[in-house]
C-alpha cells in the first residue's frame, strides 16, 4: 500500500512538473524568424528607426532573461527528476532552449553591431543620443550574458556534484584521482574506471541505472561547457564592441572639435577681413577728399595768380581811355 501511494504521488508531481514546464515553455517561447515590428530590419541611418531598433532590441534582451530562468527551472528539474522518462523530458526541452536561446544571443550581438553602423551627416548632439542609447542596451546585454554565465556554471557544478555522488555509490571506496576521472572524464578515462566498479558491485541493477545518469549528466556538463565557451567568445565581441564605439566617438568628437576650431578660426578671419575692408574704404574717402581738398586748393591758386596777373592791363587800359578823352574835350573848346 505504500509503495502504491508513493507511486503514485511520484506520478502526480511528473504530470503536474511536465505542466508547469510545457507552459513555461509556451510563455519562454523563442524569437521568431522576424524580430522587427514591421517584419523587415529598422533603418537606423534615421534617429527614429533607431529609437525602434534600440527598443526592439531591448524587447529582445527581456526575451534572453525570461529563457535564462527556464534554463535555471528546467536544470533544477533535472536534477530532481524521478524517472529516466522525466529526465529524457527536461533534456529534450532543455537542448532546444539551449539552442534557440544560443541563437538569439547571436541575433543580438549581431544587431547591437549593427547599431555603431557609421552614418553620414550626424551631428553631434544625434552622436551622443547615439552613443548613450547603444551603451545602455549594450550593458544590459552584457548583464545578461553574465547572468547565464553563473546559472550555467551553478549547475556545471552541480551536476559534477551529482556524478560524485553517483559513482559514490557504486564504489564507496573510490579514491580522490578516481572520483576526479570520473567527474571530469579527463580522455575518457572516467567511463572505463566506472564500468569497472560496475562489474565488481554486487549491485549489478542499480550500478547500471547509476552509469546511465552520469553518462547523462557528463552529457549536460559538455553542453554546459559549450554554452560558457560560446559566452566567453559574446563577452569578447561585446568588449571589443565598446572599445571600438569608444574609438567613434572620440573620432567624432576630434572631428567636431576640429570643426568648431575651423569654424572659430574662420570667423576670426572673416572679422580680420572685415576690417581690412572698413580700413580700405575709409582710406579711399580719405584719399576721395584729399583729392577734392588739392583740387580746390589747386583751383584756387590758378585763380589767384590769374587775378594776381590780370590787375595791372586793366588799370592800362583805363588810363589810355582817360587821356584820348582830354584831347577831345579841349578841341571842342
Amino acid at each position: 500500500m505504500t509503495r502504491d501511494r508513493l507511486a503514485a504521488h511520484r506520478a502526480q508531481r511528473q504530470v503536474q512538473e511536465a505542466g508547469a514546464i510545457e507552459m513555461q515553455s509556451v510563455s519562454h517561447a523563442p524569437p521568431s524568424d522576424h524580430p522587427y515590428a514591421n517584419g523587415r530590419p529598422n533603418d537606423i541611418s534615421t534617429m527614429s528607426g533607431f529609437y525602434a531598433e534600440v527598443a526592439s532590441i531591448q524587447d529582445s534582451i527581456s526575451q534572453f532573461n525570461a529563457n535564462i530562468n527556464t534554463i535555471s527551472d528546467l536544470h533544477a528539474r533535472s536534477l530532481n527528476a524521478l524517472s529516466e522518462q522525466e529526465t529524457a523530458a527536461n533534456t529534450s526541452q532543455l537542448s532546444e532552449l539551449t539552442d534557440s536561446t544560443r541563437a538569439l544571443s547571436n541575433e543580438l550581438s549581431t544587431r547591437i553591431k549593427a547599431l555603431q553602423t557609421p552614418v553620414r551627416g550626424l551631428n553631434r548632439n544625434d552622436a551622443e543620443i547615439r552613443k548613450n542609447r547603444i551603451t545602455l542596451v549594450h550593458g544590459k546585454f552584457v548583464e545578461a550574458l553574465q547572468k547565464y554565465q553563473a546559472v550555467e556554471r551553478q549547475y556545471r557544478q552541480r551536476y559534477r556534484d551529482r556524478v560524485e555522488r553517483q559513482f559514490k555509490i557504486v564504489k564507496p571506496d573510490a579514491t580522490p584521482e578516481e572520483v576526479s576521472a570520473v567527474v571530469n572524464d579527463t580522455e575518457g578515462s572516467g567511463n572505463s574506471i566506472f564500468l569497472q566498479a560496475i562489474s565488481s558491485s554486487n549491485r549489478y541493477g542499480e550500478s547500471r541505472r547509476v552509469y546511465r545518469e552520469v553518462q547523462e549528466r557528463h552529457q549536460d556538463i559538455q553542453r554546459i561547457e559549450l554554452t560558457l565557451a560560446e559566452l566567453a567568445q559574446l563577452f569578447n565581441d561585446m568588449a571589443t564592441l565598446i572599445d571600438q564605439q569608444k574609438d567613434k566617438v572620440d573620432n567624432i568628437e576630434t572631428r567636431a572639435g576640429e570643426v568648431n576650431t575651423e569654424t572659430k578660426r574662420g570667423t576670426e578671419q572673416v572679422g580680420v577681413a572685415v576690417g581690412h575692408a572698413r580700413s580700405a574704404r575709409r582710406k579711399r574717402w580719405i584719399c576721395f577728399w584729399l583729392t577734392v581738398v588739392i583740387i580746390l586748393a589747386a583751383v584756387g591758386i590758378g585763380v589767384g595768380v590769374y587775378f594776381s596777373q590780370h590787375p595791372s592791363s586793366s588799370s592800362s587800359s583805363s588810363s589810355s581811355s582817360s587821356t584820348t578823352a582830354t584831347p577831345s574835350a579841349t578841341t571842342t573848346t
